[in-house]
């Protein structure tokens, strides 16, 4: 079973290898073109200086995938609620790779005061990501028709969401 930790710079090829698979071959992510390695550091530092997780699930030293989360809006309102995007290399499909990854990722958005956790799915024929959202307590909220373009079809997006600690319960103040 895979290790989950904190990302690094040192990471960053491995990072982007996996994100430029699924940019060109899949339709979870609505990217056309490959990020760079220079695009993908600033993306994490971005999420890191936000206080925001940044994770890693490796095995005897390879990378076999990545999750992360970030502000789901810019607005100060939205400060409470983030959303995950998980990455599994395609060597690691079906390995429990996205599981493991998702379940500390929710604790750690939970431990940097995230209250509502969302899942922004692309297509929404993704099975595997809209099954494992589903595994880990995320409920389905609704489906945006036809949002994006890949592949030569449109594509629609899948909204879940999962309620972290106190939730809307208390105030976060």
């Amino acid at each position: 079973m895979p290790t989950i930790r904190s990302s690094t710079d040192s990471d960053r090829p491995a990072i982007t290898a996996i994100r430029a698979h699924h940019v060109l071959h899949g339709t979870g992510t609505f990217e056309i073109d490959p990020p760079t390695e220079a695009g993908m550091a600033a993306r994490r530092a971005g999420m890191l200086a936000r206080g925001l997780p940044w994770l890693l699930a490796e095995k005897d030293g390879q990378i076999l995938g990545f999750a992360y989360a970030n502000w789901f809006k810019p607005r100060p309102a939205y400060r409470y609620s983030a959303e995950d995007s998980i990455y599994a290399a395609d060597s690691a499909r079906g390995m429990g790779v996205g599981r493991k990854l998702l379940a500390e990722l929710a604790a750690q958005a939970e431990a940097a005061g995230v209250r509502k956790l969302l899942a922004v799915i692309g297509d929404s024929a993704n099975a595997c990501s809209i099954g494992l959202h589903r595994a880990l307590g995320f409920a389905h909220v609704g489906v945006l028709r036809s949002m994006g373009w890949k592949f030569g079809a449109w594509r629609d997006i899948v909204l879940m969401e999962k309620t972290l600690g106190a939730g809307d319960t208390t105030s976060p103040e």
